[in-house]
């Protein structure tokens, strides 16, 4: 994927999300610019992928735009490539079961799966052997979903990604664009302190192969 160009590691700043709803959406805009050269070229340079003229708005305008097109796939009852979805309020975020049509219908590699796992209210072991479990399967163009909340409800989406510098797994925050570390202590501990938010809720996650 050298021909990608758009990189996002640890250290980096990434696209912010531009309503208080989509990040989730943020997410999986960022997850398709790291696996489409077109897509990528289009956000962040308004390079038309059809030879048109250029866009001329703002790289937000455009991760805006995307964001709002992401998020009625998601939601609604039919989702990325037409599968049959439950349907969810846009007011409430992105659900995980549309995020995982959306992964695998282009937002990560060609032919990618995906399912859902929910890791919260788990113990320090299981959630230690989740993290894990991440690692092994979070590679380049197969990112996986971080929802994360508090103890009560997920209230925030992440992207998380292969390690840069060393780590395990580094994990973008669409509230901020920041990519940090994640940690497998944190993430084990329910103290992860990305966006106010430390409980681990739900990964969307690649299937094993």
């Amino acid at each position: 994927m050298s021909d990608v160009p758009f990189h996002l590691g640890r250290g980096d700043t990434g696209p912010v999300q531009q309503s208080s709803v989509s990040c989730g959406a943020a997410c999986l805009t960022v997850a398709r610019m790291l696996v489409s050269a077109e897509f990528a070229a289009w956000i962040c340079n308004g390079i038309n992928p059809k030879g048109g003229p250029p866009d001329s708005r703002s790289e937000a305008e455009r991760f805006a735009e995307n964001e709002r097109e992401v998020m009625c796939r998601t939601n609604r009852f039919h989702s990325a490539g037409g599968k049959l979805n439950m349907p969810w309020p846009q007011s409430l975020g992105t659900p995980p079961w549309g995020a995982e049509k959306e992964l695998e219908d282009g937002a990560a590699r060609p032919g990618a799966a995906y399912r859902m796992r929910v890791v919260a209210l788990s113990s320090t072991v299981a959630l230690r052997r989740a993290h894990q479990d991440l690692a092994t399967l979070v590679r380049s163009g197969l990112p996986a979903l971080l929802y994360i909340g508090n103890t009560r409800l997920p209230r925030h989406v992440t992207l998380v990604l292969p390690g840069d510098g060393g780590a395990q797994l580094d994990v973008y925050d669409p509230a901020t664009g920041s990519v940090t570390e994640l940690a497998p202590d944190r993430f084990a501990a329910g103290m992860l302190g990305i966006a106010g938010w430390n409980v681990p809720w739900i990964t969307v996650q690649p299937r094993q192969s």
